[in-house]
């Protein structure tokens, strides 16, 4: 998901899609453990999105507050 997409969305929107992004990176570390994984990169992909999504959620909450 690119950073125009996560600007796009509402809050909450972004907040059930960071609470997807944990679990699926649950999972991947759970796979990842026990060698059932094939795309390790998906485990960076996942970890670089959450902190997209967290920066905005944080830089509207500046907004917010600034104004």
């Amino acid at each position: 998901m690119k950073s125009a997409e996560i600007r796009e969305m509402t809050v909450e929107a972004a907040n059930v899609r960071l609470q997807e992004l944990y679990q699926e990176t649950f999972n991947l570390r759970f796979r990842n453990a026990t060698s059932q994984l094939e795309n390790t990169a998906r485990i960076r992909q996942v970890r670089r999105e959450i902190a997209r999504i967290k920066t905005e959620i944080g830089s509207r909450s500046q907004q917010q507050v600034g104004a």
